[in-house]
């Protein structure tokens, strides 16, 4: 009986917030959150007295830090080398599309403020608590491949500063990942403070780049004018960068006053993702147009990729170049460690009994993953890149789509339908039983599947247009999911 009673004020705990310490652990874990600015409430949602935040610039510089780094660079090199667009075809495929994609990014980014929920914690009035389990799967895949790319351009920077002599990229991969580890422990508020100053040294970093190799980004290979499927199928690229945000967006805005304005939540966290992104993907465009012209940067793609590039393009600068070279692989801390973050939260979620263990394990799980997948695809980078960014943003779209639709149309766009039952986004009696939205979801595969075009599938209809399977994503499973609704709302009443 007193078992009993225990593990049901265990539970309650796990609900209000307050993380279950384990065993001899309990006494280091109260210090480090007392003394040590450690979180770890972890994916329960901030009661609304803790949401106390106002410095709200900081969310422009996270996601400005997070986008400041070669990450967009490698991106945008896939246009010129793997598409085979010209320079200007694909500048002006990743300006459209990013300023359309990084909407959907920037409105979600105001919801943790009013409900002090994270993103999938708040997908559970959609897709119900066990349902969301799928997404929350997809979600922490889609994370996890990140983090490997991450560290991945991160690795072969260090290894590019002495062409792989002195450190090579799978000892660069450990380092980036370990100290990304670092940050991501401690949470929230060290998070914030890492960013707001760590996209100043790798914003100089990538200008001096920049500046070194401008006279060699010049020298493009001819290319034919753009294919309505070229420019489509990039375009599906680009965006499926910018859409997985979508699922963590509010991650990094629950401590964030409920009062916070949403106008200047979604317009820092736009700029702070879309101007950074635009213009180093339109910088790794041109480095990949240009690397085929130029043998020290050809030979430095084919040893460290696009990490390489931007070594032989520092290279005239000597130890300098070396040194800013070293500041470019550190920038990649910046995205890994908040992109590690958010792992570590979907591990929660999981399975409800993962709620007992503290967040901060979880970051050196997700660690000693991501190191052991990094090293392998190292090996073949830029192939296992596309064949990644290539599935991750049909998901993202969908869960967009469904999410919004929740929002807008059934709840019409209120936020305290989310938080006037404090108990509700953990109860199964209070929240949807999911048919719908996991209906729609899957169902919205149907015709995804055949607008898709991949290096690995080119679906019938793709064939013809090119990948479309974004935009089909979105649409689709929107206008499943609202007749799918109304017959659950009715059924279930709620």
């Amino acid at each position: 009986m007193k078992n009993d009673v225990e593990s049901s004020r265990a539970a309650e705990d796990v609900t209000q917030g307050k993380q279950t310490r384990v065993g001899g652990w309990r006494g280091i874990f109260d210090f480090l959150e007392k003394r040590g600015d450690v979180e770890f409430r972890g994916c329960t949602p901030v009661p609304f007295e803790e949401r106390q935040e106002t410095q709200y610039s900081n969310i422009f510089t996270l996601w400005f830090c997070m986008s400041c780094n070669p990450l967009p660079v490698t991106f945008g090199m896939v246009g010129t080398t793997s598409f085979a667009l010209g320079l200007r075809d694909a500048a002006l495929v990743i300006f459209f599309f990013t300023l359309a994609s990084t909407v959907p990014v920037a409105y979600m980014c105001t919801w943790g403020p009013k409900t002090g929920m994270r993103q999938l914690v708040q997908a559970r009035f959609s897709f119900g608590k066990y349902f969301v389990s799928l997404l929350i799967l997809l979600n922490s895949a889609t994370l996890t491949g990140f983090c490997v790319v991450d560290s991945v351009i991160g690795g072969q920077a260090l290894s590019a500063v002495q062409g792989a002599t002195t450190i090579n990229a799978t000892v660069g991969i450990v380092i980036i990942a370990v100290l990304s580890m670092f940050i991501s422990f401690c949470g929230f508020r060290v998070l914030h403070v890492y960013e707001r100053w760590a996209w100043i040294p790798a914003l100089v970093a990538l200008v001096i780049a920049a500046g070194c190799g401008g006279r060699g980004l010049s020298k493009q290979g001819p290319a034919p004018a753009a294919t309505a499927a070229q420019v489509l199928s990039f375009g599906g690229l680009v965006a499926s960068f910018m859409l997985p945000w979508a699922a963590l967006a509010s991650d990094f805005s629950t401590y964030m006053h409920p009062k916070a304005p949403s106008f200047r939540i979604a317009l820092y966290t736009y700029a702070g993702l879309a101007l950074p992104t635009i213009l180093l993907m339109t910088l790794g465009a041109a480095m990949g147009g240009a690397t085929p012209n130029i043998p020290s940067w050809q030979a430095g793609y084919d040893v460290n990729a696009a990490s390489g590039v931007l070594a032989a393009m520092l290279h005239p600068a000597g130890g300098f170049g070396r040194f800013v070279t070293v500041v470019l692989a550190f920038s990649m801390l910046g995205n890994l460690s908040a992109t590690m973050y958010s792992v570590t939260l979907n591990l929660q979620m999981l399975v409800p009994w993962l709620f007992r263990i503290p967040r901060v394990v979880f970051s050196i799980v997700i660690t000693g993953i991501v190191v052991g997948v990094a090293v392998e695809a190292a090996k073949s980078f830029f192939l296992n890149l596309e064949n990644f960014i290539g599935v991750i943003g049909y998901w993202s779209a969908a869960l967009i789509g469904i999410v919004h639709t929740e929002h807008l149309l059934f709840r019409r766009g209120s936020f305290a339908v989310y938080t006037k039952d404090e108990t509700a986004w953990d109860d199964t009696e209070k929240l949807p039983p999911g048919v719908a939205a996991i209906g729609a979801f899957l169902l919205s595969f149907g015709l995804i599947v055949p607008c898709m075009g991949q290096v690995w599938w080119t679906g019938p209809i793709a064939a013809t247009t090119g990948d479309i399977g974004l935009e089909v994503a979105v649409m689709l499973s929107a206008v499943l999911y609202i007749p799918f609704r109304v017959v659950e709302r009715r059924v279930c009443g709620r």
